[in-house]
């Protein structure tokens, strides 16, 4: 099993990114995809999730309006598109899969830095 998250960067405030994760060895197709940050010093938080068939999504607040959550299951990847980036945005970006019972799993990826800085 296998969540490679990619795109991370340095970025100027106002700038976009496009972060993607690419998945193997589950079935991708049949679970939730998320993605949740981690800023140092604070504890880890949702940023975005999407359903197994990429209809529904949802946001936290600060990201509502400028983050796009997507999925393609025909590449076993998803990947987030980060518009208006702030200096708050600053974290490690983390891809997460996920499938409750009876097939569950719970998957992570290792993680990309993105630095939001002038």
């Amino acid at each position: 099993v296998q969540l490679v998250e990619s795109g991370g960067a340095l970025v100027h405030p106002g700038g976009s990114l496009r972060l993607s994760c690419a998945a193997s060895g589950f079935t991708f197709s049949s679970g939730r995809m998320s993605w949740f940050r981690q800023a140092p010093g604070k504890e880890r938080e949702l940023v975005a999730a999407i359903g197994s068939t990429g209809g529904s999504t949802n946001y936290a607040d600060s990201v509502k309006g400028r983050f796009t959550m997507s999925r393609d299951n025909t590449k076993n990847t998803v990947y987030l598109q980060m518009n208006s980036l702030k200096p708050e945005d600053t974290a490690v970006y983390y891809c997460n899969a996920y499938r409750g019972w009876p097939f569950a799993y719970d998957y992570w990826g290792q993680g990309t830095q993105v630095t939001v800085s002038s």
